[in-house]
């Protein structure tokens, strides 16, 4: 830490083919999505499609896109707190968009039933059932953040053009995982019931707080890199990821939905001190 910033791989993010490439992938997920939900309204038109998940998914691709493309991208290859924004971006703000946008559930819909069946198999399986854990997700997501700035790993990542790329995509896919497991609106092999998802959402936002407050000290954080801008970027963590964790338990609140009760067999006696028509209305 203190050291000059060695701007790495500031050539890939301003050529021309490091913002083609982004765009056009961002554009045929947009229009493939698209073409699924026109799919799922035609096949189906009383169950449609929700117009709101369809916004919640190219919001999603939006704010991948802002964070790839220039200006931020430039930003982010020049200076620390620009690769916070990105990482912001790209790991927290666009997985909760993209989650929401139920895609895989778009998919079951869309499907012809020998894939769906497929699919649905590889969700519940145990692969996929350990990788949902929230243990596993929060180690991947916010977890790795400790290795990446305390350990020599983020200034040998940086240092090559590809290295940028496999970060985005850490982030991208780690976030993702995490905002499934939380607010996840898409089927999922063992989700716990939402106090379970709060408690560790708390632990990561205590994490999250911590590995930024670290940075901001200096504290065995290995960044070369300016000190104003190590500290910059670690209040840009801190209280954008506050605002991004936020956004998640709101999500988490606004998804669930309480599991259904169980009707009592026509035989059972009503409930003490209340009679039938209240027993119906509850």
């Amino acid at each position: 830490m203190g050291h000059e910033h060695p701007v790495p791989g500031q050539e890939s993010g301003s050529g021309v083919l490091g913002a083609l490439v982004p765009a056009l992938a961002a554009l045929v997920c947009a229009l493939a999505y698209l073409c699924l939900a026109h799919r799922a309204r035609r096949r189906n038109p009383v169950r449609g499609w929700t117009h709101w998940r369809t916004a919640s998914f190219l919001t999603g691709l939006t704010l991948l896109a802002t964070a790839l493309l220039p200006p931020v991208a430039l930003f982010a290859h020049a200076d620390f707190r620009g690769h916070m924004v990105q990482h912001l971006l790209i790991g927290m703000y666009a997985p909760l968009a993209l989650v929401l946008g139920a895609p895989v559930t778009l998919l079951l819909r869309t499907l012809p039933a020998a894939r769906a069946r497929r699919l649905t198999a590889v969700v519940h399986s145990t692969p996929a059932r350990l990788v949902a854990h929230p243990a596993v997700a929060l180690l991947l997501s916010t977890g790795s953040l400790a290795a990446l700035y305390f350990t020599p790993l983020y200034n040998a990542i940086t240092a090559h053009p590809a290295g940028h790329w496999l970060l985005h995509l850490h982030f991208l896919l780690s976030g993702c995982l995490f905002a499934y497991v939380i607010a996840g609106v898409d089927p999922a092999p063992a989700r716990p019931g939402v106090r379970t998802r709060l408690v560790w959402l708390g632990v990561a936002i205590a994490a999250h707080a911590v590995v930024s407050q670290l940075m901001y000290g200096g504290f065995w954080t290995d960044i070369h890199a300016p000190i104003p801008e190590v500290q910059g970027g670690a209040e840009i963590m801190y209280y954008g990821g506050d605002i991004a964790e936020l956004l998640l338990a709101a999500a988490l609140v606004a998804t669930w939905r309480p599991q259904p009760r169980t009707r009592p067999s026509p035989d059972a006696s009503p409930s003490r001190g209340a009679t039938l028509p209240e027993r119906a209305a509850r």
